[in-house]
């Protein structure tokens, strides 16, 4: 009976595993006790003796028990998707050196050399590695050939650092025809409730109208057009090179003024909804929308004198051409020793001014559109007119930075400095924002090259731990009084006794009417 067992427990040990095949336990214990007899080991290296046993009986079945088997599926996807990007298609074939060619019609736009801008981000120790420039480039070659969009400039603007993957993203200026396509698409259908007035009816008899409330819904700022003031360029994102690029939606004063107000995380997914407080007016998408408008219009500058404003060309409501300029084609350039005077008089932005309205230009929210005026006509009542709002103000395009107002905690806004000091006649002007960690620029060749840049996480600066916005204070409840307060309900006499006055009331002036009737007839 005990050789049974015996039997039994050596076939066990001697059986190997189907997942991983190799050396059996007993054959491996075997060489093992062998090994202890011949090297006369002891207790202490039993374990480094196994392990040599291990090493000089691999075989290739045995591979599984040495390395861990590691998973390549999301890089061999990846692969994949940018693998299109390095193949020759019939676009390219068609293309020159001024432009792409698309349906027979020559566009004359030129994709901005990204290797060039990389080179500049070495010398000034940010952006990008280079590879990974070089696929970004060639997906924005590829968004320039697809037809679905007419792109008449583009430009990288960065990369927003998420938590489950990134935004790359590409600034662009469409045509007038696909702006005037996107605002229709676009345009947000009218949130004033309709008035309604109520009647009641009893017994055959009306009471009178219910008052209509005097209380009206905050007013709701219009979103700026498309091409002008915070939704002046159009910008474009995808998760990683050679992945499709999406189309961002217009930004709203709503959601500027929401998130200047709260700090999410990005999490690289566009439909991820936006939980906070106070509640976000929309997803991830929009939120993103806001963070760019936030961050180009506080950290998009240039050297001071390369941008002129154009007094020919009037700008829609700006009588004095302010909103608009163009390239100084006399500009003589600027030293790398003004670029990075302390001062920061010699860079200025060219990003319109967000307000705090979250527009750039102020909308009166007291102005009343045509419908509500003509309600107003039919329903003439006494209101109290709401106080005028004072109109907010910015900073003027092309302002020099010099001008940000104030410091936080003795932070300044900017800090400029050379690329490097060694040679200082190759060396390039480089200056960082401090209030948006992450937003960059250069000027190269007497300031005749520049170019903006933003890799960070989308938050503004915050010297103090952030404090949660407050819920508003709960409404007070409505004074009682006795044109508010409820009456008890009747008894059954009482009830009784208005039944027997209505009809005795009724009689009376069904007689009326009779005897009205009957003088009538006589007169005929």
């Amino acid at each position: 009976m005990e050789d049974a067992h015996m039997i039994n427990a050596k076939a066990f040990l001697m059986t190997t595993s189907d997942n991983k095949p190799g050396v059996s336990f007993y054959e491996h214990l075997s060489k093992l006790v062998t090994s202890a007899l011949n090297d006369i080991c002891d207790v202490n290296s039993i374990e480094e003796a196994s392990l040599d046993q291990k090493v000089t009986g691999f075989t290739a079945k045995a591979f599984d028990n040495l390395q861990d088997k590691w998973k390549y599926e999301a890089d061999m996807t990846l692969a994949k998707v940018q693998r299109p990007l390095f193949e020759e298609t019939k676009e390219d074939s068609s293309d020159n050196e001024d432009g792409h060619v698309k349906d027979g019609i020559k566009d004359l736009v030129v994709l901005p050399d990204l290797m060039r801008l990389s080179h500049y981000m070495e010398l000034a120790a940010i952006g990008l590695p280079r590879e990974e420039i070089f696929r970004i480039w060639l997906a924005m070659n590829e968004l320039l050939l697809n037809e679905q969009y007419t792109i008449e400039k583009i430009r990288f603007w960065g990369q927003i650092i998420g938590i489950s993957s990134n935004y790359y993203i590409v600034e662009t200026d469409l045509l007038e025809e696909e702006r005037e396509e996107s605002e229709s698409d676009e345009e947000s259908c009218d949130q004033n409730p309709s008035k309604t007035s109520a009647t009641y009816i009893d017994d055959g008899y009306y009471d009178e109208e219910v008052p209509a409330p005097d209380w009206k819904a905050p007013a709701v700022i219009p979103t700026e057009p498309h091409g002008t003031g915070a939704n002046t360029k159009t910008y474009f994102i995808c998760n990683e090179p050679g992945m499709e690029w999406m189309r961002l939606p217009l930004v709203t004063p709503a959601q500027i003024s929401c998130a200047r107000k709260i700090r999410k995380f990005l999490t690289g997914d566009l439909d991820a909804l936006v939980v906070s407080n106070p509640p976000f007016p929309g997803k991830e998408c929009n939120y993103l929308r806001a963070q760019i408008a936030r961050i180009s219009s506080g950290t998009h500058i240039s050297p001071l004198g390369f941008y002129q404003f154009d007094e020919s060309e009037e700008a829609d409501g700006d009588e004095d051409g302010r909103g608009y300029f163009i390239e100084d084609p006399d500009f003589s350039g600027l030293s790398n020793l003004e670029l990075c005077d302390p001062s920061l008089q010699y860079w200025c932005h060219h990003m319109p001014y967000i307000l705090p309205q979250g527009r750039t230009k102020w909308h009166n929210p007291s102005l009343r559109s045509e419908e509500e005026g003509e309600e107003d006509e039919i329903e003439p009542q006494e209101r109290e007119e709401p106080d005028e709002h004072e109109p907010e103000v910015g900073p003027p395009l092309l302002t020099p930075i010099s001008e940000d107002e104030g410091e936080e905690e003795g932070l300044p806004f900017w800090t400029a400095h050379t690329s490097t000091q060694l040679v200082a006649e190759h060396a390039i002007s480089v200056i960082h924002s401090n209030v948006w960690p992450g937003a960059h620029a250069f000027a190269a060749q007497h300031a005749k090259v520049f170019e903006n840049i933003y890799i960070g996480f989308g938050h503004k600066y915050q010297p103090v731990n952030i404090e949660p916005f407050l819920p508003p204070s709960p409404m007070l409840e409505f004074p009682s009084g006795p044109d508010v307060t409820e009456k008890e309900d009747p008894s059954p006499e009482e009830e009784a006794a208005y039944r027997a006055a209505q009809a005795e009331m009724a009689d009376k002036l069904a007689e009326q009417e009779e005897l009205e009737e009957d003088s009538d007839d006589d007169d005929e």
